[in-house]
């Protein structure tokens, strides 16, 4: 038997029915800026924690992100940061294109990569002492 929590979660970017790729050439990242730009796209984000007694437990958020129109300066300074690298959808919000952001609804940190309320939730749920670390009662 395992002594440990395991967390693991993922990020996928969609614009309608399309699944953007997570960028790792400044092409693929410059073709998801153009298509996110002046639009909404969806977030969702998957955690899933696996207890020391094999019991698994899983959540997916939806997070609604809109985009202002981007203009080839903006796309060709943001490619120059390197941020884009790996990250789905070619872009971290938790960076530069934070700027880019019109309107979000749901949870930013589910759109960071970890959706924490999520996974304190799920946790907490599982009797991990989340709070332990936060200087109160457990």
């Amino acid at each position: 038997m395992r002594e440990a929590f395991l967390v693991a979660a993922d990020t996928v970017v969609a614009v309608g029915r399309r699944v953007l790729p997570k960028a790792e050439l400044p092409g693929e990242a410059a073709d998801c800026l153009r298509l996110l730009s002046g639009r909404q796209h969806r977030v969702y984000t998957a955690v899933c924690l696996l207890t020391p007694q094999d019991v698994r437990r899983e959540r997916v958020v939806e997070t609604r992100v809109r985009f202002k129109r981007l203009s080839s300066r903006d796309i060709e300074a943001y490619l120059a940061s390197d941020e884009w690298r790996g990250k789905a959808g070619g872009y971290a919000i938790q960076g530069l294109a934070g700027a880019f952001v019109v309107k979000l609804v749901g949870s930013y940190s589910a759109v960071v990569g970890l959706p924490l309320y999520e996974t304190v939730s799920l946790l907490d749920g599982e009797g991990f002492p989340v709070r332990s670390a936060w200087g109160g009662p457990a």
